[in-house]
């Protein structure tokens, strides 16, 4: 008996499920009454795979059921399954994706089943997420005081920034108990950590934004995070080498760490950052470079379960 692949798409009030290739489609309500029916319905058809579309967090509450009942579940960037559409032919630009398109995407593009976050790491990730939203906040009435001339407005601008400073130490503080009373995640973030100029908020977005950390290889994460250069070259033309996609919020937080480390905490890393601004390199090329290096650094250190030491990072840089 052939396994099936089942392509859902989630939405706030309904999961639209097509299996194949059975050509089988239905809808269940998204309640949390009606999962355990859908689980039951879907492992009678052996699926060898299922997968989901990002849709904002919708998805994680069903991701975790199907997880959690050993059903293999890929969840993915809704560009990719538009683009694998858009190569069938198969819809114009704002068509939308249904749950038959996805089904194939699944049978056709298999791609990778990863562990999926518990609903306890989509919250921590939701309060790290919201944190660098009251970060920037703060940092636009920052600027905005700066320019302030009048009495009545800077009171306001004050009271906003003092408010914000609150909302920030109490996530903080809530992220700081949640890892302090759990073993794993504790330990992680002293692994992380214990590379100089690597900080907790740093390790905060590693830990619930990257959770992947430590168990893909070196090429894996790098393009993951979207550090991964790719050619454009073409015949006899050699292009400019490019990242492209990836978790842009990963490499913002990796963004400072990196440049601490490679003009003053790491020597290793400093050496090679000084290597391609002498092979004459952009700042910003040879800071992404150094950056790929950081995450790949980190990977070994998570994966082999050891702080940092000098003599990895050699190895990972001479590599």
């Amino acid at each position: 008996m052939s396994k099936s692949f089942i392509g859902i798409d989630v939405s706030k009030n309904n999961l639209d499920v097509h299996i194949l290739p059975e050509a089988l489609s239905f809808s269940y309500p998204y309640e949390p009454k009606t999962i355990k029916a859908l689980i039951k319905k879907l492992k009678s058809f052996t699926p060898e795979l299922i997968v989901m579309e990002a849709t904002g967090g919708y998805e994680v509450g069903i991701g975790v059921a199907l997880a959690g009942a050993g059903l293999n579940v890929a969840i993915v960037n809704p560009r990719q399954v538009r683009d694998y559409a858009r190569a069938l032919g198969k819809l114009a630009k704002t068509d939308k994706i249904d749950a038959y398109i996805i089904a194939r995407f699944a049978k056709d593009v298999k791609p990778e089943s990863r562990t999926q976050l518990t609903l306890k790491e989509f919250e921590l990730k939701s309060l790290v997420a919201r944190r660098q939203q009251l970060i920037d906040m703060r940092s636009a009435e920052k600027n905005r005081l700066s320019r302030a001339s009048v009495a009545q407005v800077k009171n306001g601008i004050q009271k906003i920034i003092r408010v914000l400073d609150a909302q920030i130490k109490a996530i903080d503080d809530d992220l700081h108990n949640e890892i302090k009373n759990n073993p794993v995640w504790h330990k992680k973030l002293e692994l992380i950590t214990s590379f100089n100029g690597v900080g907790d908020n740093t390790a905060h977005m590693l830990l619930f934004s990257l959770p992947e950390l430590g168990n893909l290889n070196r090429q894996q994460i790098a393009a993951l995070v979207g550090l991964a250069p790719f050619n454009r070259d073409s015949g006899m033309m050699k292009g400019k080498r490019t990242i492209v996609g990836g978790r842009a919020n990963i490499r913002r937080a990796l963004h400072m760490p990196t440049l601490s480390a490679a003009t003053r905490w790491n020597k290793t890393l400093g050496e090679f950052y000084c290597r391609l601004i002498a092979k004459g390199k952009k700042h910003s090329v040879a800071l992404t470079a150094c950056m790929r290096k950081l995450l790949i650094t980190l990977n070994a250190m998570v994966k082999n379960n050891e702080p940092y030491n000098p003599k990895l990072c050699k190895i990972t840089v001479d590599n």
